[in-house]
């Protein structure tokens, strides 16, 4: 079954892993060019789209990396206990590298719709302005 997954954050990436570990097949769309959400600084308040957002340069994770990480994928012991942006993205970059995720992920794929369908074989499509990718999840 597929699972469509909007966005390439924490939560994203998280959900993409739980589908693979149960079988399934995700199918992320990431309005970005990169994975990290709101993680990602960027000057412009994130992937130059307006109303994007994302940390402000100075940001520090508020409580430790033990605590922060993943079960599965403790954070480097080199990355300082409290992880500036910085070294949260790049974390990502590091869990999604060892559970091979990106391959899930459609980059500068904004959903435009999703709309849910009354037949069983058909539960929701999704519409991006991805122009290779028009499906149903």
């Amino acid at each position: 079954m597929k699972v469509a997954i909007i966005g390439a954050g924490v939560s994203g990436l998280a959900s993409i892993k739980c589908c693979l570990d149960e079988g399934l097949q995700p199918v992320c769309f990431e309005k970005c060019a990169d994975i990290g959400g709101l993680w990602k600084f960027s000057q412009d308040g994130g992937c130059s789209y307006s109303g994007s957002g994302s940390v402000y340069e100075s940001t520090v994770i508020n409580t430790s990396k033990e605590m922060t990480c993943f079960s599965d994928f403790p954070a480097p012991k080199h990355f300082p206990p409290f992880m500036p942006h910085g070294h949260v993205v790049e974390y990502l970059h590091m869990y999604a590298k060892r559970f091979d995720l990106l391959q899930h992920v459609h980059f500068n794929a904004t959903v435009l719709e999703i709309s849910r369908h009354r037949k069983p074989q058909e539960n929701w499509t999704v519409e991006s302005e991805l122009p290779e990718w028009r499906g149903k999840s």
